[in-house]
């Protein structure tokens, strides 16, 4: 196997894409943020599904996403890639939106430039797909908070689908955002948390 050390120009990319993502972590994992203005939170999950898009063209962070196939439970892998690309491609292509609720597509919105794009693909590989049942653990907080990972029933001209009925935004992001980290942490030696 090369060597899959990243170069200088990587290591910078890589540098500004793990500060900001675990800066957004930490701030959507501290409930003080559910608090803030809807705007604020969806910008800043959008940012962080954003950066977490982008990481997932670095080669190594591949291979962990193939290692899921066969090492973690059903459907992590997809979601940890798939699913969370899906949301990025929604929220960026279709920047109509003030808050994770308002958040919808619908097929002839999605396919209004051309059919068969990213998102199109998306729906219909996972149109009527059965949810997928997950639970986290805040160790902090000591709290196990249980969330549904939703597919649409169907996909087609006269459905709308809601972004906030596939992952909701509190426990959906919480979790997005937890898993997210997993993967990413792969490839870290070190985090070191600053004290403000």
């Amino acid at each position: 196997m090369e060597d899959l050390r990243p170069n200088n120009t990587k290591l910078e990319f890589l540098t500004l894409a793990y500060n900001r993502f675990y800066d957004l972590y930490n701030e959507v994992m501290n409930d003080d943020y559910w608090q803030k203005d809807e705007w604020e939170r969806f910008s800043k999950i959008k940012q962080a599904f954003a950066i977490y898009a982008e990481l997932l063209n670095y080669e190594p962070i591949k291979h962990v996403i193939e290692q899921l196939k066969t090492a973690r439970p059903p459907m992590e892998s997809e979601i940890g890639s798939e699913l969370f690309k899906f949301v990025r491609n929604v929220v960026s292509h279709f920047p109509f939106f003030n808050s994770w609720d308002a958040v919808w597509v619908s097929k002839p919105i999605i396919n209004w430039y051309r059919e068969g794009l990213t998102i199109d693909r998306f729906l219909k590989k996972y149109e009527g797909h059965k949810e997928v049942k997950y639970r986290f653990w805040e160790e902090k907080k000591k709290r196990m908070t249980y969330l549904t990972i939703s597919f649409p029933e169907s996909y087609n001209n006269e459905s709308k689908i809601f972004l906030n009925q596939m992952i909701s935004e509190k426990e959906g992001v919480k979790f997005s955002f937890i898993l997210m980290r997993q993967i990413m942490d792969t490839q870290v030696e070190e985090v070191k948390e600053i004290k403000e």
